[in-house]
């Protein structure tokens, strides 16, 4: 019994790594505030309504989290809502590996391409640098294929611009955290401490597609 204990003690003790999380209550707040037991915040944007739900995160192999974010164009007690689900997957360190999305209108389904945080020669683009790179080409793709849908209705021509406001923010959200633990004898890995979000106008305003800017 003696000799047993003594090789339990002599084991390597687990320990402690950071991790990558979403701060859920913040990405609410800068949405407008999570309301009741719905686990949703309607919001508008340029004359149209949205409402963004809470997000489903689950773990990846390499230590990362992919999250999938459930958005609406509200359109009437009248009408069928049109949906959007935008899905984005982040490294241990908070840097955006990947994203994609895809919106139901009128019956269709717009997907994007899966757009990765990579370089021209292969090497992965972290930090803010990487989501804004990914952000961009998302909005970018999604944006060429509602057009050649022939689709006039400003708040469903304004989705991509939506998805990308949650996006931002949703990044902003991003937590590095200490409380994953390691089994005992893996070497942890350091982690950054804290990530820094790309700059984003929470006043945004969004402008249908095709309307002239004001010139100053």
């Amino acid at each position: 019994m003696k000799s047993l204990l003594f090789a339990i003690l002599l084991l390597p003790a687990p320990c402690l790594q950071a991790g990558v999380d979403i701060d859920i209550d913040a990405l609410g707040e800068s949405l407008g505030g999570w309301k009741g037991k719905t686990s949703t915040v309607e919001y508008s944007l340029s004359g149209a309504d949205y409402r963004t739900y809470k997000p489903e995160i689950t773990p990846t192999p390499d230590g990362g989290i992919f999250v999938s974010l459930r958005i609406d164009h509200c359109r009437g007690w009248l009408a069928s809502d049109d949906h959007a689900v935008l899905e984005v997957s982040l490294g241990n360190d908070g840097s955006v590996v990947s994203a994609q999305s895809n919106l139901a209108i009128q019956g269709r389904t717009i997907a994007s391409e899966l757009v990765r945080s990579t370089a021209n020669a292969g090497a992965r683009i972290t930090g803010a640098e990487g989501a804004v790179r990914v952000g961009t080409d998302l909005v970018a793709d999604l944006s060429s294929k509602l057009l050649r849908e022939k689709i006039v209705e400003a708040g469903r021509v304004n989705f991509p611009a939506v998805l990308r406001h949650n996006y931002n923010l949703l990044y902003q959200a991003v937590r590095i955290r200490s409380d994953k633990v390691i089994p005992a004898g893996e070497t942890p890995v350091e982690q950054p401490q804290e990530v820094t979000p790309p700059k984003t106008d929470k006043n945004l305003e969004i402008r249908p597609y095709g309307e002239k800017a004001k010139k100053d």
